[in-house]
């Protein structure tokens, strides 16, 4: 693009030069040479950058509200605890494990993709530019996973927001540097990359947490028979409120250190921060604040599914879903395998309708999340493969605002689609098979 000249004014005589420079769009004076209004200079790196934060904790919002279903879906469908009291105490609880690590937050993406070095740091050949090569992967990442979480939301799919975050790095790296850019598998030493590390755990998981379900609530009911049921549901709810703020914790303090680490990156990419060992505490309490307060938004849709569509949850069988969520999470955590919640939580359900003599399990149900599983590194990865073209072709200031811009559009259309049928804290423990439009049985159609 070519110099544009314009008149000053009084206070900047002259005529003015407004040019492109690769760092953004500079304003001088053709006669003086300088223009005192300096701050005018918008940088292109800076602009996405913003886009970027802005885009990463919109993201954490999603994964709180999303995923407020693992912990508290069966506690609710129990009544255990009332649908807002549920909200609430999850999304304190995920306030407080957002602070409790950040263990793996700066090497976040090292699992999936070859954006940075082992020890944190941006690849060099991505530095260029103020960073700008790497923040439109990262960026076109980010809105690829939003786009998957909001449309499962919207169907009422439990689906894990952080294999969604993974796909739309996948796809937008891809799309950027090659297949060569993708980590599929380790060295050979240790599970790593997508194979190991997204793809192993998200076929082992929900098997393994199903039968530990199945076994813990088998032996409850073997061991409670004969026991009064008033007592055995007030017991059981007491049990169930426990395990409910363990996983509300293990929640906040693992997936919130993915959104840290994204943030971070993009700051010692961008040259606004340069300690690779610790996260800057502004953005640990954005993340922290960002995934409570989607938590504690609840996402009302995902939980009526989970806590209602699979199986029809006594207590009994809600405190031993809960209590092998938890146990799976925690000891994954310490073996250093990375589970998906999700994943986890839902075999977890199914696991205590299996485990109880008579109990019915809708294996249809069950059939439409476990497609939903499937496709979700795939559709995220081409979402974040979409964008970062739309990027590459109109720019990389024009292209980061038109991906935003899109992003918000299809932001508000799904939210609209969602106000058609609402499910709310009102409406979230009615029937499963009750008449379509009340309430809605949102997990993939409209059907029981």
């Amino acid at each position: 693009m070519g110099d544009i000249r314009t008149r000053g004014g009084e206070e900047n005589p002259g005529e003015l030069n407004i040019r492109r420079t690769p760092h953004g769009w500079s304003l001088t004076s053709l006669v003086t040479g300088r223009f005192p209004l300096d701050y005018c200079r918008v940088s292109t790196a800076t602009l996405i950058l913003s886009l970027v934060v802005v885009t990463a904790l919109a993201f954490d919002f999603t994964n709180g509200f999303h995923d407020t279903a693992n912990a508290v879906a069966t506690s609710i469908a129990t009544r255990a605890l009332q649908p807002k009291t549920a909200v609430l105490l999850s999304g304190v609880l995920n306030l407080v494990g957002a602070f409790l690590s950040i263990e793996v937050a700066l090497t976040v993406t090292n699992a999936v993709v070859t954006i940075q070095n082992a020890n944190g740091t941006p690849k060099p050949s991505l530095l260029a530019d103020g960073g700008i090569a790497l923040l439109m992967i990262v960026f076109a990442g980010l809105v690829g996973a939003i786009a998957w979480n909001l449309l499962t939301w919207l169907l009422g799919l439990p689906s894990s927001s952080s294999h969604a975050l993974f796909g739309g790095l996948i796809g937008a790296t891809a799309a950027g540097l090659g297949w060569s850019g993708v980590h599929w598998n380790g060295d050979g030493s240790k599970l790593d990359g997508v194979v190991g590390k997204v793809i192993l755990p998200a076929v082992l998981s929900p098997v393994i947490a199903g039968i530990v379900a199945a076994t813990g609530t088998w032996v409850v009911y073997r061991i409670t028979e004969g026991v009064a049921s008033r007592y055995q549901e007030s017991g059981f709810r007491w049990g169930q409120i426990g395990t409910a703020s363990l996983v509300s914790l293990a929640h906040g303090m693992n997936d919130a250190q993915k959104t840290m680490g994204v943030i971070t990156l993009a700051l010692i990419a961008s040259g606004h921060w340069s300690d690779t060992k610790n996260i800057p505490f502004w953005v640990k309490v954005a993340c922290a604040v960002a995934i409570a307060s989607g938590t504690y938004l609840g996402g009302w849709r995902v939980i009526r599914a989970l806590g209602k569509g699979l199986v029809e949850i006594a207590p009994p069988q809600g405190l031993a879903a809960q209590s092998s969520s938890a146990a799976v999470i925690l000891t994954s955590s310490h073996l250093g395998f990375a589970l998906s919640t999700t994943h986890v939580a839902t075999g977890s359900v199914l696991g205590s309708g299996v485990g109880r003599p008579g109990a019915i399990v809708r294996w249809r149900v069950a059939g439409r999340m476990v497609t939903g599983w499937l496709i979700t590194l795939p559709s995220a990865g081409l979402v974040g493969a979409l964008m970062w073209w739309i990027g590459h072709l109109l720019g990389d200031a024009v292209g980061a605002v038109t991906i935003f811009v899109v992003l918000c559009l299809l932001s508000g259309y799904l939210w609209l689609r969602s106000r058609r049928v609402p499910v709310n804290h009102e409406n979230v423990n009615d029937a499963w098979d009750a008449p379509r439009g009340q309430p809605p049985v949102p997990v993939g159609s409209t059907a029981p």
